[in-house]
């Protein structure tokens, strides 16, 4: 082999090495607690170790084949709250989700996600290594691997219209292998507020209103913000007006509270500012789709 096929072929070794490691770029900077304050024992590894764990599954597993830098990875938070544990390694719980997106031209993070699922149980051994398969069904990564989709598919949506459809049907096939699972939260027939109908909702044109305003909200309005704040004002207060038609089709959906749930405080900071004939239709509107949040909403009316 001559000096000039010995380069070429450590180039193409490396290029083949560099475009390796790219594509498994890490998509989430995720934060992880377990807590078992709540519970009775004295033996505490079990949870130490769960939380590496998850901590190891979530921020090393490729969740989608797109390239993220350091940068661009998404924030979020999980806390495992353990409230039981019924056997050595059958526990109960609640979680709670939590994810941001950087604003442009700010030192703001939006919140995008926060979510209480009370209905959490699941089977761990201290020690047992964590692996995720979309073909068969664990409650313990699963439950995990949907809530990341679900972080992905929110993100995705706040950058492009509909873009995070492809990580939605992620979600919707572990629901899909979770209707053998003894355990509950992924069945339509349970709750009208689960995982199931979390995610049947992002899928359901009825809701592309809603994903169509998130786009709009961030994208077009807070990305702008730095700029045009009167402008990004108006577009939120008019682009809330589609929102009512959601509402009167389907009332009380999930997909709204999650939502608002997780922007009502920012929403107010932000329409507050409006002029007053903005601000009060806003709050018309916002107090017929979102009336669980109807106190913070009056502060946008009383500061004008």
């Amino acid at each position: 082999m001559t000096h000039c096929q010995k380069f070429i072929q450590y180039f193409s070794l490396m290029a083949i090495l560099f475009l390796a490691t790219t594509s498994q770029s890490q998509e989430i900077n995720c934060r992880i607690q377990v807590n078992s304050s709540q519970v009775q024992g004295s033996n505490k590894s079990v949870y130490e170790e769960l939380q590496k764990a998850l901590f190891e599954f979530l921020n090393n597993q490729i969740w989608t084949n797109h390239v993220y830098t350091m940068e661009e990875r998404i924030e979020c938070s999980f806390l495992l709250n353990i409230t039981n544990a019924i056997s050595a390694d059958d526990f109960k719980g609640t979680l709670q989700v939590t994810s941001t997106r950087p604003v442009y031209k700010s030192g703001y993070d939006s919140p995008m996600i926060n979510i209480i699922d009370k209905d959490i149980r699941f089977r761990y051994a201290e020690g047992q290594a964590l692996e995720y398969s979309e073909t068969s069904h664990d409650e313990l990564t699963a439950l995990f691997a949907y809530y990341v989709y679900l972080i992905i598919g929110v993100d995705y949506d706040s950058f492009s219209n509909l873009g995070g459809t492809p990580f939605f049907e992620k979600a919707e096939k572990i629901v899909s292998t979770a209707q053998s699972s003894a355990f509950t939260g992924w069945k339509s027939f349970e709750n009208r507020k689960n995982r199931y109908w979390l995610i049947e909702n992002h899928l359901n044109s009825q809701y592309s209103a809603l994903r169509a305003f998130s786009y709009s909200y961030h994208r077009l309005a807070l990305d702008n913000m730095h700029a045009k704040p009167a402008d990004s004002r108006t577009t939120i207060a008019a682009d809330l007006s589609p929102l009512l038609k959601v509402h009167q089709q389907k009332r009380g959906s999930y997909i709204m509270q999650v939502f608002f749930d997780a922007k009502s405080d920012e929403i107010v900071n932000i329409l507050s500012e409006s002029y007053s004939s903005e601000g009060t239709r806003a709050f018309n509107i916002l107090k017929q789709i979102d009336p669980g949040h109807l106190s913070k909403y009056e502060k946008i009316i009383k500061k004008q």
